[in-house]
This record gives C-alpha cells, sequence and structure tokens, in this order.
C-alpha cells in the first residue's frame, strides 16, 4: 500500500549535490527525505579513481565517496528512501511529488539533484573499458594518461575544449570526428588546430574499443572511414567521449523553467529556480563544470537557500497569525 509522507525538505537525486545538501539541511534540524532514484551515487558510481577531491591525500575510488556522503546525510539525520520519482507538481506549495511505488512526498520545499548523464556510443566494448581507459570527463581522468597516446572523440565545443585540456597530460591526443568539419566555435577551432599535439581524425567512426583484460586496459580503437567505409586501427591508451550530456529533467518539464538543451534554469549567483521554494543543484543545472566539487558546493548552497525560504516563512505565518489574534 503506497504512503503519504510529509518533510520541509525534499531531496531528488543521490550524488555529490544531493548528498550535500542532505547533510546541511539535517544539520540545520529540517529532518530531510532524499529519494535517491535509479544510481544511487550518480555519474561517481562509475567512476573509478578519484584524485581531484579535495581532503584525500591518496586515491579514492568514486562509489566508496558516494558511499561516505550517504552514511554522512543519514549520520545527521537524513532520511533515504530506496524509490524513484516519476511526476511532481509545482503548481502550490506544499508541493506534491510521486515515486514509482506510489508513495507521495509532500514537501515545503525541494531541492533537485538529479544530474546529468553522459551520452555515450552505445558500444558494448564502451561498456566494458569504461573506467579502465573509457572516460566521458578529460578533467576527471586525464591526469592518468601523462606522456601517453590517447584518443576523443566528438565535434562541438565540449570535445575541442576536452582534446586542448588533454593535451596539458598526454603526448598526443587524436580528435576523431564522423564529419569534415567541426560544429565547435571558431576561435576554439583556431586554438585547437593551432596545438601541435593534436591530430584530427576526419570522417571517421569508432566501431570498437580493444584492449587487454588481466588487468583491463584500452589499447586501441577500430575505426571506419564514413565515406569510403575503408576500415583500420589507431593505437591509443585512453579513450574520451566527448558527444555531450543530457540533463535528467524530463520530470520537471511544464513545472519550472529548463534552457534548450534542458537544463534547469536558476538566478544568478543562486540556486532558486522560476518556482519559489524549488532549487537545483549539481550537473542538472551546471552544463560547464560538472565537476563533484562544484555540484557538492551547489548542494550547500541549495540546503542554506532552503533552510532560508522555510525560516521566512514560518516567521510570515506567526507574523500573520498575530495579526489576526
Amino acid at each position: 500500500m503506497s504512503e503519504r509522507h510529509h518533510t520541509k525538505v525534499l531531496i531528488i537525486g543521490a550524488g555529490p549535490a544531493g548528498y550535500t545538501a542532505a547533510i546541511y539541511a539535517a544539520r540545520a534540524n529540517l529532518k530531510p527525505i532524499m529519494v535517491q532514484g535509479m544510481q544511487p551515487g550518480g555519474q561517481m558510481t562509475i567512476t573509478t579513481d578519484v584524485e581531484n577531491y579535495p581532503g584525500f591525500a591518496d586515491v579514492i575510488q568514486g562509489p566508496w565517496l558516494m558511499e561516505q556522503m550517504q552514511k554522512q546525510a543519514e549520520h545527521v539525520g537524513t532520511r533515504m528512501v530506496f524509490d524513484l520519482i516519476t511526476s511532481v507538481d509545482f503548481s502550490k506549495r506544499p508541493f506534491v511529488c510521486t515515486a514509482d511505488s506510489g508513495d507521495v512526498f509532500v514537501a515545503e520545499t525541494v531541492v533537485i539533484a538529479t544530474g546529468a548523464q553522459a551520452r555515450w556510443l552505445g558500444l558494448e566494448s564502451e561498456e566494458r573499458y569504461r573506467g579502465f581507459g573509457v572516460s566521458a570527463c578529460a578533467t576527471c581522468d586525464g591526469f592518468f594518461f601523462r606522456n601517453k597516446n590517447i584518443a576523443i572523440v566528438g565535434g562541438g565545443n565540449t570535445a575541442v575544449e576536452e582534446a586542448i585540456y588533454l593535451t596539458n597530460h598526454a603526448d598526443t591526443v587524436t580528435l576523431i570526428h564522423r564529419r569534415d568539419s567541426l560544429r565547435a566555435e571558431r576561435i576554439m577551432q583556431d586554438r585547437l588546430f593551432a596545438n601541435p599535439k593534436i591530430r584530427m581524425k576526419w570522417n571517421t567512426a569508432v566501431e570498437e574499443i580493444v584492449g587487454e583484460q588481466n588487468p583491463p586496459r584500452v589499447t586501441g580503437l577500430k575505426l571506419k572511414d564514413t565515406v569510403t567505409g575503408a576500415e583500420s586501427e589507431l593505437a591509443v591508451d585512453g579513450f574520451f567521449v566527448a558527444i555531450g550530456h543530457t540533463p535528467v529533467t524530463d520530470i520537471f518539464k511544464g513545472q519550472i523553467t529548463l534552457d534548450d538543451d534542458g537544463y534547469i534554469v536558476t538566478k544568478a549567483d543562486s540556486t532558486a529556480t522560476n518556482i519559489p521554494g524549488v532549487f537545483a543543484a549539481g550537473d542538472v543545472k551546471d552544463k560547464v563544470f560538472r565537476q563533484a566539487v562544484t555540484a557538492a558546493g551547489m548542494g550547500c548552497m541549495a540546503a542554506l537557500e532552503a533552510e532560508k525560504f522555510i525560516a521566512a516563512h514560518e516567521s510570515h505565518g506567526k507574523t500573520a497569525l498575530r495579526a489576526a489574534e
């Protein structure tokens, strides 16, 4: 039988942003409920070595970091619910959110931290070597390919920016694009073509990632010319996918303001959306940085803003009650 839950702060999604929001909201005695969704921990659960999260001198594992964040959030008073929010009603407060189980969550404020999902090529070999030489985040994993030869696939600003960034670590970076021209801004292309470490593979599609299994590591790519059909191989030590991200915002369409790419729009220097009492943090609103540490920072902001919002409305309610007496 479905249940009805009431909370001052409902957090939708469980990654660095959601867990940090939960920690701060719980410490403010707001007794938050977190509905974790399909992938508790978010993209960090498919990230192996993490070397850029502050506070750890040694390399840590992404799943372990998310496990620790969850335990910390629970320890300070967050209630964890393993369910998936499938619909929301932000037309009036308190907000009503319905889960896949049929449970209903009634909340004074909502923090959306559903994140974004990297787009992948859809290759079986891509899945096999993900985290073992295949990555969708150059700034997260580029460091592990110092003095190596790597490849990146894509044709937009993200691919070009990440290819240039990877030259800070790698000996060579091969940018693979299935067309004969890039979609990236011209100034970015000029920087790309001027970099002596970058090589181009035009009119080329990645057919398969090849490598070893014990231990797992990438050794090369099988390529196909999109014009002639000719097949070839490229020896590389790592492979980055930069064909975009998709924010997890489908259930919020028509409820809050999204940009043309589906990311949640928030006010400047804030996590507040266009609906008072609804906040968004992490990759669901951030298409620029997409880092665990920036997501965590925004989770902190969202909780503090939710606390301030609740306090203001409680104060207003007490004032109105005194005036009516």
